[in-house]
């Protein structure tokens, strides 16, 4: 039945040759199988809403593809969303550039819109979204959801505030998880706190792992243990513009690490201590300001670079650039300056990969940082403007 649809696979021949392509080969067939995926997902939802609207669709489609009950209702609600309230990403989908899960990013964070909103949000992602990963995609298409309903997006919010809570989910071999439903300025300020001691304790030759660290102080703080340590103060950036800093408009603002946030919660945090506010240029959205609230104010190349940076630059990393290393682009011993132009965020984990054999960093004079890996391929990673121009 598939070859009389088309759908008759690759000759057994391909993967006997696999081995024996070079690594930029290699990469190529690699992009081909996912773009190949992506059209075939896409021809596949389509079906399914051809399907109809009747109840009992999830359960057909459940049936035929022995998929269980919620991932079946999953993807009937995602083909039904794809096909009638974001046309252009199902387009993107069709020409097998986006997959069904980062398509499914969309798809949810519009899903509380009209279908009008929805389609107004899909027009202003087309084309930014597949050269993107599922956690950019879903930030890009949450700021955009904040801009295009601004009311809706605070007052859900709000509404959001009222289920936090802290659950206890034993596991096994006498461990257990913790969790704390919170409000992002809230949980962001926790966890630079506790990982600001950790990393203080482990530049005392501590042989925990940071990891190990970051959960014995978290746990001490909770307990009320004392610490030979002072903990400082935690530090994160908030982003806004100077219009609706001063009350004049109400842009949703930025979170670092987080995303969107509504301008009202913004003015609100912003005058808080351990909260750094970044006031943005409403045209161009570049840094004007830098509140000057903190604990203990570092070298100012070093704010420079968190601020335009915001988290780890290389492509698919979102860790905070708090949590990151300052890297020398160019090294040091190579004659690297330090200084913004020379110097980006890379989590530790990014940091040591540069070092591996094959893999390269550069930054260009506009501040893009160019990786280029072991296949030769080059891969762009550039700040995004941190405020929608006017």
């Amino acid at each position: 039945m598939t070859e009389n649809w088309g759908f008759s696979g690759p000759k057994l021949e391909l993967y006997e040759r696999i081995a024996d392509l070079d690594r930029d080969d290699v990469l190529s067939l690699i992009a081909a199988a996912e773009a190949c995926s992506n059209a075939c997902q896409a021809v596949k939802l389509a079906a399914v809403v051809a399907l109809g609207d009747a109840d009992s669709v999830a359960k057909e489609v459940a049936l035929e593809l022995h998929y269980g009950a919620r991932q079946a209702e999953g993807q009937v609600s995602l083909a039904r969303d794809l096909v009638r309230r974001l046309p252009s990403t199902f387009e993107a989908m069709k020409r097998g550039e986006l997959d069904a899960y980062r398509a499914s990013k969309v798809a949810d964070q519009t899903s509380v819109l009209t279908d009008d909103q929805a389609r107004e949000v899909d027009a202003r992602v087309a084309g930014k979204i597949a050269t993107r990963d599922a956690t950019s995609v879903r930030r890009l298409v949450n700021r955009t959801v904040a801009r295009v309903d601004p009311d809706g997006y605070a007052r859900r919010c709000e509404e959001r505030k009222r289920s936090r809570n802290v659950q206890l989910c034993h596991e096994d071999e006498g461990m257990a998880t913790l969790y704390a439903y919170l409000p992002a300025e809230i949980a962001a300020t926790i966890y630079t706190r506790v990982d600001r001691v950790a990393r203080g304790l482990r530049s005392r030759g501590e042989e925990r792992t940071l990891d190990e660290l970051r959960a014995d102080v978290f746990s001490d703080l909770c307990l009320g243990v004392a610490r030979p340590v002072e903990p400082p103060r935690a530090e994160v950036f908030v982003y806004l513009d100077f219009l609706t800093w001063a009350g004049l408009r109400n842009e949703p603002a930025e979170l670092a690490g987080h995303g969107p946030i509504p301008a009202q919660l913004a003015r609100q945090i912003a005058a808080n201590a351990t909260i750094r506010r970044v006031i943005t240029d409403p045209m161009t959205g570049t840094p004007i300001d830098v509140g000057r609230h903190r604990y203990r104010p570092p070298a100012a190349t070093k704010e420079l670079v968190q601020v335009r940076d915001r988290e780890c630059r290389v492509p698919g990393c979102h860790r905070p650039v708090q949590a990151c290393d300052l890297d020398h682009v160019e090294p040091w011993a190579q004659g690297g300056g330090t200084d913004s132009g020379n110097l980006c965020g890379l989590c530790r984990r990014d940091h040591r990969l540069k070092d591996e054999p094959g893999w390269h960093h550069r930054m260009s004079e506009t501040g893009v940082l160019e990786i280029t890996t072991p296949a030769g391929r080059t891969y762009r990673s550039g700040p995004e403007p941190l405020t929608t121009a006017a």
